[in-house]
């Protein structure tokens, strides 16, 4: 007896070292799949040791598994020869299916759950110190991994898959992109995390939706009194202003206020001189989109552009102060923009200017009325209605209700608006008959 126990005790701890040895090898598996590889080039570009070793095995991803399943299989292969001696030494004889069943239980539990699930919650923790030993192992079992990887991959080859790396898989969509910023959580700031929605926005976004539309142009008549134009002049709100001829459709020029600082010494003022501090208006078309704007801004150096219509007629301008807002919401001190479109009121709803955007409406007030049509709340509900609307007409909007309150020169001016889950089918229908 006292000869056999140091044997038992020897496989016993020999048992133990494999058990150890096959749990290294699934954690390592588990971990250097689940690093973030994004994560990681960061830490690599930063030189972090770790993350550098790391990274070099996975450039080739197949030698990695090769190494890590050539190493585990071999640890758990000769540890159920070493049970199966521990059962001898214990029971006498061989016990194969006991052998079986308390082996599976301590490797599961032992080898594999526990070390991956270990390694999946902190996968850089294990990840790194274990790239060590698995970069030593690599070199010094390459012929190993070598013979392995090529059957394997003549395998797939066979099977008629493409066994050679594809990192395209990797590459992030635009979409992707926004998740992985809405996970971001409090790792970037919420304000933060809105811009970088909002830039991502720019392509789906056309010049056509933030235009300042043409009747709300604040410009310039070249045939109006002198007098006037210097008062508008004087009192303007804006730093660019286009110059026109009788219609906003005759645009000749663009005039900077910071110009017009020379025309003050100018004795006898005339409108000839106001016209030759203008530039040359520069034309857009109205399905140009946001982010290629804002780069032709950049490249034109310019910041004021005139919309136009596939016919050419005006349809509104656009500034690079609105683009950038469409960024990093407004920052405009513009008095003339203080009045809001949109108005509380006590019952739940809203007073709507008809001219304000949906854009604007959705995100101030979070709805989803529909904006790929008509660009303003009066053009959606004429739209819809194909008519010009006499006032207290209701218009249900896929849950929305709205109440057309003032119509004014054939344009719909004030709108109350409501979600109608605030509200019972039957209170809008006794509401419409009141009205």
């Amino acid at each position: 007896m006292n000869a056999e126990e140091p044997s038992l005790t020897t496989l016993l701890l020999f048992f133990g070292l494999l058990i150890c040895a096959s749990a290294y090898f699934s954690s390592s598996e588990t971990s250097m799949m689940s690093l973030n590889r994004y994560r990681l080039k960061h830490l690599r570009r930063n030189h972090h040791p770790g993350a550098t070793r790391a990274s070099k095995l996975l450039e080739s991803p197949d030698k990695l598994i090769g190494i890590i399943l050539i190493g585990n299989n071999f640890v758990n292969f000769l540890a159920a020869s070493i049970a199966t001696s521990i059962a001898i030494s214990v029971l006498g004889e061989p016990a194969p299916l006991i052998t079986a069943v308390v082996l599976t239980l301590i490797v599961l539990i032992f080898a594999e759950v526990t070390p991956k699930t270990i390694a999946a919650l902190y996968p850089e923790k294990i990840a790194y110190p274990s790239s060590v030993l698995l970069i030593f192992l690599l070199k010094v079992l390459y012929p190993v991994v070598w013979v392995v990887n090529g059957v394997s991959n003549a395998v797939v080859r066979m099977l008629g898959f493409n066994s050679e790396t594809d990192d395209s898989h990797q590459q992030l969509t635009a979409e992707e992109l926004r998740s992985v910023v809405y996970e971001s959580g409090e790792r970037i700031p919420r304000r933060r995390q809105g811009m970088l929605l909002n830039i991502l926005d720019l392509e789906h976004v056309t010049v056509n939706d933030i235009m300042v539309p043409k009747n709300e142009i604040a410009g310039l008549d070249i045939e109006a009194d002198i007098n006037d134009i210097l008062d508008l002049i004087a009192t303007s709100q804006h730093t660019r202003l286009p110059i026109y001829n009788k219609e906003i459709n005759n645009i000749i020029g663009i005039l900077h206020l910071r110009s017009t600082g020379k025309l003050i010494r100018i004795e006898n003022l005339s409108k000839a001189a106001i016209i030759n501090e203008t530039t040359e208006p520069y034309y857009i078309p109205e399905s140009t989109p946001l982010h290629t704007q804002l780069f032709n801004f950049q490249k034109k150096k310019s910041r004021l552009a005139v919309v136009v219509d596939e016919y050419g007629a005006v349809k509104g301008i656009v500034t690079l102060e609105d683009i950038l807002e469409e960024i990093v919401g407004e920052f405009t001190t513009d008095h003339a923009d203080s009045s809001k479109d949109i108005h509380v009121q006590n019952d739940g709803s809203f007073v709507i200017d008809g001219s304000a955007s949906i854009r604007d409406i959705n995100r101030a007030l979070s709805w989803d009325l529909d904006s790929s049509g008509a660009k303003t709340l009066n053009g959606l509900l004429m739209e819809i209605l194909q008519s010009i609307p006499d006032s207290s007409v209701g218009v249900e909007l896929n849950g929305y209700y709205a109440e057309i309150v003032q119509v004014q020169d054939n344009v719909i001016r004030t709108v109350r608006m409501r979600t109608t889950h605030l509200y019972s089918d039957e209170e809008i229908d006794e509401d419409d008959e009141e009205e």
